[in-house]
């Protein structure tokens, strides 16, 4: 399948999937392979070649761990997308790059300062050794603010992290400790979810096992309100189910996901959208390589039908604090979709779980809580407009 050429600025993702070791929670397509990393950035700079056109609006590289990658082959990635997109060098550009706090030695922060990164995310998840432990994280809450300060120091100040609630047995006091953590640090960006039992996972294993017992849901509700309530006091703007942001901080990047901006996919199991249809590369390192080095870029894909582009609208848009805009809506996708919408949604408007809101529809607090029931109940299940 090939992707349709758009004159839009597009986002550009890089997926670089290598991992010292796996947390025990982790569901995303990532290999401890290291000896593997010189072979997959030549890789990279292949389908680079091979499938990147126009121009971009973003780029983001992540993972897996792409500070696991040397400072010598970020750097060849970096002169390989550079060759095709000069425009990242331009500091208008968001480009992230997600980073492990103990891979943020003097040499990282230094090259990162002098590479077209100017925005780093990094995975804290929290600021207890113990709990850092348990998921199976290599850092700790030592290191963490280290590198936060490390990254400052080197003139990076556009910095996320990400933090984790729910913990087994975590109580609110303590998830207050690991808030008040994060706002000591004063970073511009953090995004919080709660831990998920994913399939496949050591973590699910413990669960099903009973070695471990799942956060009840009425103690989410209050961690959720309470994560809520303290970073808006702080200043930031809850401008996604998960994400806050500092005024003019929010991820340029993952708001193209949310706002149907096309987008490209570099790499093994990366994902591609250019409006018109999605594709998938393949999930596997040796797959990948193999196909690539023959010139093949290795995927699968699907064309996006209406009923697809509105269930995606519902799925994305509506997780923004911006919601849907109904005569936006409406314009796009057509009558039929628009009264699809208005009849599905009367329920949950009158339950309080979703409001209008100057002409547009959006979840309320405590529809977030249920946000997946609230979009169950819009989404388009076997052709049933």
């Amino acid at each position: 399948m090939s992707m349709t050429t758009t004159a839009t600025p597009q986002g550009l993702y890089i997926h670089i999937p290598f991992c010292k070791s796996r947390c025990i929670y982790c569901g995303f397509f990532s290999t401890t392979l290291l000896e593997m990393r010189e072979a997959y950035v030549t890789a990279l700079c292949q389908e680079i070649e091979l499938r990147c056109h126009g121009r971009i609006g973003t780029l983001y590289l992540g993972g897996g761990t792409p500070s696991q990658l040397s400072i010598s082959q970020l750097g060849t990635l970096f002169d390989s997308i550079s060759r095709k997109y000069p425009e990242i060098h331009d500091p208008s550009i968001e480009v992230t790059m997600e980073c492990n706090p103990d891979d943020i030695t003097e040499e990282m922060a230094a090259f990162l300062s002098a590479s077209p990164v100017n925005r780093v995310s990094m995975g804290i998840q929290t600021f207890s050794d113990a709990r850092l432990r348990f998921l199976g994280r290599r850092h700790d809450s030592r290191q963490a603010c280290l590198a936060v300060n490390r990254l400052r120091s080197h003139g990076i100040d556009n910095i996320s992290i990400d933090l984790m609630f729910g913990f087994p047995g975590e109580t609110l006091a303590q998830w207050q400790s690991d808030l008040d953590e994060a706002l000591s640090l004063g970073v511009d960006h953090i995004s919080a979810y709660s831990l998920m039992y994913e399939e496949g996972t050591p973590l699910l294993q413990l669960l099903e096992q009973g070695k471990i017992k799942e956060t009840d849901d009425d103690t989410y509700i209050k961690m959720y309100d309470l994560l809520v309530s303290r970073l808006q006091d702080a200043g930031y703007q809850h401008y996604e189910i998960s994400n806050f942001a500092l005024p003019g901080k929010a991820s340029h990047h993952n708001s193209c996901y949310w706002n149907d901006v096309p987008y490209i996919g570099i790499g093994a199991g990366a994902h591609s959208y250019d409006r018109r249809h999605r594709q998938w590369n393949v999930s596997d390192l040796h797959q990948y390589i193999e196909a690539i080095n023959r010139g093949v870029i290795p995927c699968e894909g699907e064309e996006i039908t209406p009923d697809i582009h509105y269930n995606d609208i519902i799925t994305t848009r509506l997780r923004t604090v911006e919601g849907i805009h109904l005569d936006q809506l409406k314009k796009e996708m057509g009558d039929r979709y628009f009264d699809y919408l208005i009849t599905n949604a009367a329920l949950s408007l009158e339950a309080g779980l979703l409001k209008m809101d100057q002409g547009r529809l959006c979840l309320t607090l405590s529809g977030i809580h249920v946000s997946d029931m609230v979009m169950s109940d819009l989404v388009i299940v076997d052709n049933d407009l």
